[in-house]
């Protein structure tokens, strides 16, 4: 196990010195760990020959495997520890970048003022970050709009977030008679959301293609950002209703450059053991949405 441990993080981090410091291991200890390894296995898996460590091809396949059996023992070894115990000691709960807060921490603080002996650990991530999380098993339940429906998951529909395109009053100048087109914003500056997630190529939501763009954290950061006239972008409209009621932002939504209505879902994954207060909470969500 220990074998495996040593060789997924070194491909993970992309180096030994960065393996050993996450695993608390001293260098010269994962480097004996992963070349015992492929003694075992009977093949190279890692090219050791450029700057950073890469996979071979068949080190490529052998992870995917690998990463597999991790992911089931650790589902085992905490669902030992759960039916040892009792009730969890902890939840794991991410909250993905436009989810709306009001709802959504007020789920959970209904749920958890009825249960004291378990804390809540609670997460913030944006883009694929939820779903980095979710897949590598670091946390319980996600809160995030599903892209992609999978088998893997099991959800409960939530709330609709409404996406508006927005910038300052006079911020696109000499704007055209016409509705806007995409081509249009090319020479405007456009914020966006960072992704939190290692594994890229979720893709960054409604970039004009040539376009300047500036990344922040998160979607206070991104309002303010836009109200003070700096880059237009995407916003959810439950974070600036009041705004563009006040004449801080306008809509620069057209039939060419529009928003969009993004379903928010509780979602967790399917095949794996849910501890008892995992799947009260799950049940409790299913039942707000029958009460609805």
């Amino acid at each position: 196990m220990l074998q495996l441990q040593c060789f997924e993080a070194l491909v993970d981090a992309g180096s030994f010195a960065a393996a050993a410091a996450r695993l608390n291991r001293t260098h010269p200890a994962v480097h004996a760990a992963v070349s015992a390894l492929e003694d075992q296995v009977g093949m190279a898996l890692l090219d050791r020959a450029g700057y950073r460590v890469a996979l071979t091809p068949a080190g490529a396949a052998f992870r995917e495997r690998a990463v597999q059996f991790l992911r089931q023992y650790d589902d085992l070894r905490r669902s030992a520890a759960q039916l040892a115990a009792g009730d969890e000691p902890e939840l794991r709960v991410v909250i993905g970048d436009l989810c709306p807060l009001p709802e959504t921490l007020g789920a959970l603080r209904r749920f958890f003022a009825t249960c004291g002996t378990t804390r809540l650990i609670l997460l913030f991530e944006a883009i694929g970050g939820p779903w980095e999380r979710l897949r590598k098993g670091e946390c319980d339940l996600i809160f995030h709009h599903l892209d992609r429906p999978s088998p893997e998951f099991e959800t409960i529909a939530r709330l609709p977030v409404e996406l508006v395109p927005v910038a300052a009053p006079g911020f696109v100048s000499n704007r055209p008679a016409r509705p806007l087109a995409p081509e249009d914003m090319r020479p405007y500056m456009q914020c966006v959301i960072r992704d939190t997630s290692h594994e890229r190529g979720g893709g960054n939501y409604y970039l004009i293609e040539g376009a300047r763009s500036c990344s922040v954290p998160d979607q206070l950061m991104k309002r303010e950002l836009i109200v003070q006239g700096l880059a237009w972008g995407h916003m959810p409209r439950h974070l600036i209703a009041d705004d563009l009621a006040a004449g801080r932002l306008e809509s620069l939504e057209s039939p060419q450059l529009r928003g969009t209505s993004l379903p928010h879902y509780a979602i967790r994954r399917r095949n794996v053991a849910h501890g008892p207060v995992a799947q009260r909470l799950w049940a409790q969500l299913q039942g707000d949405v029958a009460g609805e």
